[in-house]
């Protein structure tokens, strides 16, 4: 866990600072358009690369040291990063230039993921997947909660300028630590398929997962509740800044609020190590969060609420995706992991990304038409909805045995 923890405050560090950039640019992306779906094109465009080229880069990824793919990614991003920064200072940033920032690290991302769960699995040992799921859930939320309240404080005195700026520094967090710490090569590199043929390869990753039934199972439990969470996740945002009058504080504070609930699961996962079955954590995780997080946020019209909702759609995340990934890590040999969570990610998020892109279609076209509500309510009525259907989702999963009893073939190993 030594090298795992070293490699984690680094990311810490660096998620603040690109945390603080991305805050920055829902703000100044808010502030030129006035309209949910900019700020959901941005996501979208986010989403989009890391979906299409994660299998691709998923069998790259095991066939190239980890390490060096950690941190190219890590330095392309924020070669990326660099170029807006200067399109900023000479007042030549325009909203397409945001829209292609957002592909590039995207692309990045197709390669880092799989390399970082894959250097994960080298590291820790297999009792420990959870608790390390839970790290990584406590530094993510870590970053959402100082940063939305550090760049609203600072962004009236330094500028977008200045707070990529601040990015740009922590990136060296994550390369100092990277370049410090030794992650193990692949072993067993016999036990990778040896079918000839990129295409094959590629294809790997989605034969292995159709062949499991409980992997499968897990995977369209996925599909079909990721559709109505990226709704609520894509939403929180303008309907904050359209309830409040803009206001950089109120949304900063509700997101640190939320990014709370984030530490405080994803920090209980860490010392508990979450449900014996894991497969429970999922399940109520997703429920709650849907159900208490998404839906209370779209029912609520206080502040104080909002916070609350916020908090707990946060707070239930590390348990859904620290069981599901705990189960993936113990299922799958360690030198296909690669392929095989490339090809689940691909298949799990091509929904999310459906959900981001019609997200602010559906409250501005779709929900404002047939509620006639404007000024914030649609997007509100939006979020209801999808938590309602979105808690709906988690709950039937239960009601299958291949994803209620998940864990089986951990317990028999």
């Amino acid at each position: 866990m030594r090298a795992f923890t070293i490699m984690w405050l680094g990311q810490i560090v660096s998620l603040l600072g690109s945390a603080m950039t991305w805050f920055a640019f829902t703000l100044w992306v808010w502030q030129k358009t006035g309209q949910a779906s900019s700020l959901a094109t941005v996501s979208f465009l986010a989403f989009l690369p890391t979906i299409l080229f994660m299998p691709i880069a998923g069998t790259f990824v095991d066939r190239w040291e980890r390490k060096r793919t950690l941190i190219l990614s890590d330095m392309a991003s924020a070669i990326a990063t660099l170029i807006v920064l200067i399109l900023y200072r000479t007042n030549n940033l325009t909203l397409w230039h945001i829209y292609l920032l957002s592909l590039l690290i995207g692309f990045f991302t197709a390669f880092q993921y799989p390399a970082y769960i894959a250097a994960i699995t080298a590291l820790v040992p297999k009792e420990d997947y959870a608790r390390a799921q839970g790290m990584i859930g406590l530094a993510q939320a870590s970053s959402n909660i100082f940063a939305p309240m550090l760049a609203a404080a600072l962004l009236p005195t330094i500028g977008m300028s200045g707070i990529m700026t601040i990015d740009l520094i922590t990136f060296l967090a994550a390369f100092g630590t990277l370049l410090w710490i030794k992650i193990p090569s692949r072993i067993k590199r016999d036990s990778a398929p040896t079918a000839e043929g990129f295409t094959r390869q590629v294809s790997f990753g989605f034969q292995y997962i159709f062949a499991n039934p409980n992997l499968r199972a897990l995977t369209f439990l996925f599909i079909a509740a990721n559709f109505f969470i990226a709704i609520g996740a894509t939403l929180l945002s303008p309907t904050i800044l359209s309830h409040t009058a803009n206001s950089e504080r109120t949304l900063a504070t509700i997101l640190s609020i939320g990014a709370l609930g984030g530490i405080t699961g994803g920090g209980l996962l860490s010392v508990w190590g979450g449900p014996k079955r894991r497969s429970t954590g999922i399940l109520l995780g997703g429920i709650g969060a849907c159900l208490i997080g998404i839906s209370l946020f779209g029912f609520a019209t206080s502040i104080i609420v909002w916070a609350i909702a916020s908090f707990f759609f946060s707070f239930f995340e590390p348990f859904v995706e620290g069981g599901n990934t705990s189960i993936w890590q113990t299922t799958v040999d360690e030198n296909l992991q690669g392929r095989v969570f490339s090809a689940r990610q691909l298949l799990t998020q091509i929904p999310y990304l459906i959900g981001v892109a019609s997200s602010g279609w559906l409250a501005e076209s779709v929900i404002s038409k047939i509620t006639g509500t404007q000024n914030g309510i649609h997007l509100s009525t939006t979020l209801l909805l999808a938590g309602v259907f979105g808690s709906i989702t988690f709950l039937i999963g239960y009601f299958f045995p291949a994803i209620r009893y998940a864990d089986k073939h951990k317990e028999n190993q």
